[in-house]
């Protein structure tokens, strides 16, 4: 690689860094502050709530990912633009491949990264996360909960415990349930006790009340009842694997007889595409900066800065990759159009840049992004006027 290519490339790389890793953290602590519950309710330790907060990590960088590559190229175009680095380039006869190899190289090689983490880090992550929950609300059963207080284990079941006693046991169980709309059920029992592996509640000796929305109630006594904690439980082979939790090679071939995927392989093949395509959109959004803030521009002319245009055009491919990825869920005749979005402009923007077009937004776009520019210019712009009389 040139000389001149590196110094773009790593320009760009470090200005990546720079919104990668502060939008990144905000995002990060919005979703661990989510499940700060699960500590101050299940009793879980400082370490096991980090160890959760790892999990969710794999989960939001090809997210973020791609939308900071676009901040990372436009932003370092355009400053080179302004301090005429791009100028004295085409002045020099340099052809425009020096800018555009170190840009493609860059995002290939990003691509990859998100195509590795989408695949093989972020299934395991979220089974972990889920095991971990799984895990901290079996202890708030068996060991965590205070005798003679009502506690919450999740939103609409609440749980109060008379007496606990060793291997599990506990005594005068009373247990509300308003998960479901159409039925309230409030349990009672004189005893029960946790499974060993903490994800079902077995009463014994005791009755449920069913309230329906008409008011009307049912009571019916049993003698022993296990009680489901909805997606805590365990099946035969540990806790249901949905599409999210699957390896690709699952995906790409998944047996009939499993009975998470017989009951929706829609939400399978959904995931499965979703997977094979989101890692495309690295290079499509490179491309699409390049076309937006790779060509010299005159400060005159450029009433609003690149960046803007290119996350507009970033955020709109973006909602209908989602989009179209989330339809395939009902039809398999959507399943072309989710590598259309990708592929289709990326096609475009290479064209673009072959030609050497300039892509230009609907000038009413342009003219209300710049009378908001000027108005917030006004709005906080520093006052010129005297600053008092002299003493």
């Amino acid at each position: 690689m040139k000389l001149l290519e590196t110094y773009i490339l790593r320009r760009i790389f470090q200005m990546f860094l720079v919104t990668l890793v502060p939008v990144l953290t905000i995002i990060w602590t919005i979703q661990v502050l989510g499940r700060i519950n699960l500590v101050t309710d299940t009793g879980q330790s400082m370490g096991s709530f980090m160890l959760l907060a790892s999990y969710i990590l794999p989960t939001i960088i090809p997210v973020v990912l791609p939308f900071a590559l676009v901040i990372g190229i436009t932003q370092t175009l355009t400053a080179m633009n302004n301090d005429s680095e791009l100028p004295v380039i085409d002045a020099a006869g340099a052809g425009r491949s020096i800018i555009y190899r170190p840009v493609i190289a860059l995002s290939i090689v990003l691509s990859l990264f998100s195509f590795a983490v989408t695949n093989f880090l972020e299934p395991e992550s979220r089974l972990g996360a889920r095991q971990m929950v799984a895990a901290a609300y079996a202890d708030l059963l068996s060991s965590v909960i205070e005798e003679k207080t009502f506690r919450s284990i999740e939103d609409g079941l609440y749980v109060q415990i008379s007496e606990r006693h060793s291997g599990r046991l506990l005594k005068g169980l009373f247990v509300v349930d308003y998960r479901d709309p159409n039925f309230d059920l409030i349990y009672y029992a004189k005893e029960g006790s946790v499974d060993p592996g903490g994800t079902s509640l077995t009463m014994r000796d005791g009755e449920v009340h069913r309230k329906s929305p008409d008011g009307r109630i049912s009571i019916v006594k049993f003698a022993s009842y296990a009680f489901d904690l909805s997606a805590m439980t365990k099946s035969e082979g540990g806790l249901p694997l949905y599409s999210a939790d699957r390896s690709l090679g699952f995906l790409l071939n998944p047996d009939p007889a499993d009975p998470v995927y017989a009951k929706s392989p829609g939400a399978f093949r959904s995931e499965l595409h979703r997977r094979l395509s989101d890692w495309l959109f690295p290079i499509a959004f490179a491309l699409v900066s390049l076309v937006v803030a790779g060509n010299t521009r005159s400060h005159r002319s450029a009433r609003v800065h690149p960046m803007i245009y290119a996350l507009v055009l970033a955020f709109a491919l973006r909602w209908a990759g989602f989009s179209v990825t989330n339809l395939t869920e009902r039809s398999a005749a959507y399943v072309p159009v989710v590598y259309v979005v990708p592929v289709a402009t990326s096609a475009v923007a290479i064209y673009m840049l072959a030609t050497n077009r300039q892509l230009h937004m609907p000038r009413a776009f342009t003219n209300g992004v710049g009378r908001l520019n000027r108005l917030l210019q006004r709005r906080f712009a520093p006052s010129t006027g005297s600053s008092g009389g002299a003493a």
